[in-house]
């Protein structure tokens, strides 16, 4: 068992550099360093359930942020040649026949690795996000907790 630590603040709403992110997260679960995600604004949109998501008490902007943003991991755009979605397409084709995993599974290991998902509260009040539109692990904490665990890590990155 290793004492390292490693601290992802994941602020893009793109599905590359989600990926990048929770590939990395596992990786170093897998060699059991201890991972914490912190996700920020745009960052969020990778936490949402599509199946929970609600517009009930939610202001104007609040619902329309709701419908114009990613409804979740597999409705990331791409961060380059996203094309309308095209270049998105050929990305995930390419990934399917190289046999390799999508973004979902990435999230659904580190998921079941109880890597620890924390979110930004002030984002998550700002985008008007509710608690229960977002996975169930996720804590919802100050930035003062984030950078409280990022200051006790041996990696930090910021996606």
């Amino acid at each position: 068992m290793t004492d390292k630590k490693m601290s992802l603040l994941m602020f893009s709403g793109e599905y590359d550099k989600a990926m990048a992110g929770l590939i990395l997260a596992n990786a170093a679960k897998d060699i059991e360093v201890d991972v914490t995600m912190f996700f920020a604004f745009w960052g969020l949109t990778l936490l949402r359930d599509p199946d929970k998501m609600t517009t009930e008490d939610k202001s104007v902007y609040e619902k329309m942020m709701s419908w114009m943003t990613p409804k979740g991991p597999e409705d990331l755009p791409l961060s380059r040649m996203n094309f309308g979605g095209l270049g998105k397409l050929m990305l995930t084709e390419m990934i399917e026949d190289n046999e390799a995993p999508k973004l979902i599974h990435y999230l659904k290991g580190a998921r079941k690795k109880n890597i620890r998902f924390y979110a930004c509260k002030l984002s998550v009040e700002i985008m008007g996000f509710k608690p229960e539109e977002l996975i169930p692990e996720l804590e919802i904490v100050d930035a003062q907790t984030y950078l409280r665990d990022a200051l006790q890590s041996d990696i930090q990155l910021f996606i």
